[in-house]
């Protein structure tokens, strides 16, 4: 169980996000509800939890809006968070046959949000975690970035990548520290995301190749991700967890 931990959620105000800060509450932690646009969403959020956390406003896409996050973070956490989960994230299409300026700028917010933020966050996380006696780490990854990922949607699979990469960074680099870190790679999530794509294309198309012929829900992920912090699972420092379905197996 998670009790008393301070536990920032990036991108928590809804879909995959607002699962995991509603599992983290459950098992006793205190989360930071992030949000960029819905501040509606995190207040709903923050009452259906019963009010035992903090919601913060930053906005990823900015140079700047990382660094703001996390001290707006650790002030309203009374100077200590106990784990970060870099949740936030985007997913452009862009063709090869788009502008050049349209292809860079795709590729730049891409990365913006769905990595540089997340790095900057865990440069601060590591530093407040090795001066406070440890802290976890857990980035959302995606199958997209150990697979590919389709023409129209590369920036996404390249962002993940590299989170990944990251994260074993990390867990190599500062695990004597006390710092652990974790990647968790989602297939198809049922989110607003995959509903759009199931409007458009049906459902048979989303799963057609996922053995088990179902998308993983929220609260799957949500759960692996609580399993991950708890104190005794120490030993996962480094690893990628797939939530998958058997559609991609290393």
């Amino acid at each position: 169980m998670l009790e008393g931990q301070s536990i920032l959620v990036t991108g928590a105000s809804g879909g995959i996000g607002a699962a995991i800060v509603k599992q983290l509450a459950a098992e006793g932690a205190r989360p930071i509800i992030h949000y960029g646009r819905d501040k509606a969403g995190a207040q709903a959020l923050l009452s259906e939890i019963g009010g035992e956390g903090w919601i913060v406003q930053a906005d990823l896409s900015s140079d700047e809006g990382p660094f703001e996050l996390w001290e707006r973070s650790l002030a309203a956490a009374a100077g200590r968070i106990h784990a970060l989960v870099n949740n936030a994230g985007i997913r452009t299409e862009i063709s090869i046959e788009a502008s050049r300026l349209e292809w860079k700028s795709a590729w730049q917010r891409e990365f913006q949000i769905n990595f540089f933020a997340a790095a900057d966050l865990c440069k601060e996380a590591i530093r407040h975690f090795k001066a406070n006696g440890g802290g976890r780490i857990v980035n959302m990854a995606s199958r997209a970035g150990q697979r590919g990922y389709s023409a129209d949607a590369m920036p996404y699979g390249s962002a993940k990548a590299a989170l990944v990469n990251l994260t074993k960074s990390i867990a190599r680099s500062f695990g004597a520290d006390g710092v652990t870190a974790v990647a968790i790679a989602p297939g198809w999530v049922r989110t607003d995301m995959a509903e759009e794509f199931i409007a458009s294309h049906g459902k048979a198309a989303a799963v057609a190749d996922i053995p088990i012929g179902e998308m993983a829900t929220p609260s799957e992920v949500a759960e692996l991700v609580a399993f991950v912090l708890r104190r005794g699972q120490v030993s996962l420092n480094g690893a990628t967890l797939d939530v998958n379905g058997g559609s991609y197996i290393r």
